[in-house]
Formats: C-alpha cells, structure tokens, sequence
C-alpha cells in the first residue's frame, strides 16, 4: 500500500513538473524575458535559445539573443573568448536584419554589437567596425526617430570619434581613409535627444555629462555625471558607465 501511494505521489510530480516546463516559444521567450529583467544573463540566453529553435526566424527573439550574448561579454576577462561571444552577438543581431530589414531595433542591435567590440580588434578593423555603428545607428534613428538608445550610440560615436587626437586622426586618415565628420556638438545633440525621450537611463544623462567635460564645461558636466550616478542601476553595463563617469569626475579635479 505504501508502495503504491508513494508511486502515485511520484507520478503527480512527474505531471506537474512537464505541465510547469515552458513548451512554447511564446513560454520560453516570457522566461527569458523575465531572466532579462533580474538581469541573469545565462538563464535568460538560455531560454531565448529554446525559444529559437522553435521560431528561428523570429526578429524580435534574434534580437533579444544577440543582447545575451552582447552582455555575457561583461561576465569574461579573456578577451578571446569576449571576442567570440562578440561575434555570435554580432551574426544573431545581422540574422534580424535580414529578417527584419526594416525594424529599427534590428539595426540598433548591429550597431551595439559593433560597439562593443571595438576596443577587441586591430586599428583597421577598429576604424571599419566604428564605420559600422554609425551607419547601423543611423539606418536605427531613420526607421524610428523615437529610438533612444539609437541616438545614444549615435551620440557614442560622435563622443569617440571626436575624442581623437589630431595625430591619431592623421595616422587614420593617411592609412584607412579616415573616419565621418564628427563632434562634441554633435555628440552632445545626440545624447539629449535620447534623454528627451528616456530620462530615466542613466547612460544616456552620464555620457551627457562626459561630453560636456570634454567641451570643457565643467560645471554642466559634474551636475550631469552626478545625476546618473546617483540613479539606480537597471541594465548590465550601467555598473561600467557608473565607472567611466567616476573616472571623468576625477580627471575634473
């Protein structure tokens, strides 16, 4: 009899366990979803990675995988395998363009994905990759004017182009052909573009900040830089723009 009762209690957990396990990729894409926003990178890659191979052509799911895979690089210290994870970032963010060629978020993933790997490869793919987060931010801003984090990058580019001194920009120009006109105005009109449309991102109103130490304003600048600072983190890599916003407030002093 206890036998029997203890193989019925088995076989009801055993039913309860397969009816809670996610089946569809509508489940599996709202665990990940829910993964993304405790910001557990792993768990949620690895239910979006279910999800695809239920629906892998599926733009919105492509580009919620490259953002895993974009932000596991975050996780590692060896710059090979950030490089890999870079890469299959990069090829899920281009799978949705292709998908969606006219989805403004598809574009931005590329342009993000571009981003982060810039600080990962040589000068000439540097000066090729920086080429590629403007043109996909752009097409971004194009297909919708409302996309903040496209004039972030946008504004990220400006900020990093211009930032470049006058022999480094020589030595671009003369051996890879040079990069776009950029400038601190420019970067600066970006950045409070994307904090008109989302002011509670904190990397939008700290880079702000830093483009205006850059142009010199000093004041402005601390004011901005201490405001992001003091918002709370809700995004993987707002703990490293706290840090590159720590580190200009030092460079102020």
């Amino acid at each position: 009899m206890q036998r029997s009762f203890l193989l019925l209690l088995l076989v009801a957990f055993l039913c309860q366990t397969s009816f809670a396990a996610p089946r569809t990729a509508e489940e599996w894409i709202a665990q990940g979803d829910d993964a993304d926003r405790h910001l557990d990178t792993k768990a949620a890659l690895a239910s979006y990675l279910k999800a695809e191979a239920l629906r892998p052509n599926d733009a919105g799911l492509l580009i919620k995988i490259a953002k895993q895979y974009g932000e596991s690089m975050v996780d590692v210290s060896d710059d090979k395998v950030k490089r890999e994870a870079g890469a299959t970032a990069l090829a899920y963010a281009q799978r949705a363009v292709k998908a969606a060629p006219d989805l403004s978020d598809a574009h931005l993933a590329v342009s993000i994905c571009y981003g982060r790997m810039l600080d990962l490869v040589p000068a000439r793919t540097k000066v090729e990759y920086s080429r590629e987060v403007k043109m996909a931010a752009e097409r971004a801003v194009s297909l919708d004017s409302a996309n903040d984090y496209a004039w972030h990058m946008l504004g990220r580019w400006h900020q990093a182009a211009a930032d470049l001194n006058g022999l480094t920009k020589g030595l671009v120009r003369i051996v890879y052909g040079g990069l776009p006109e950029s400038s601190f105005s420019e970067a600066e009109t970006c950045f409070r573009k994307a904090m008109e449309l989302n002011p509670g991102r904190l990397a939008h109103v700290v880079e702000l900040g830093r483009t205006l130490g850059m142009k010199g304003q000093i004041k402005e600048a601390r004011k901005y830089i201490n405001q992001g600072l003091a918002m709370p983190s809700r995004e993987r890599d707002d703990p490293g723009t706290k840090q590159r916003g720590k580190e200009s407030l030092d460079g102020f002093r």
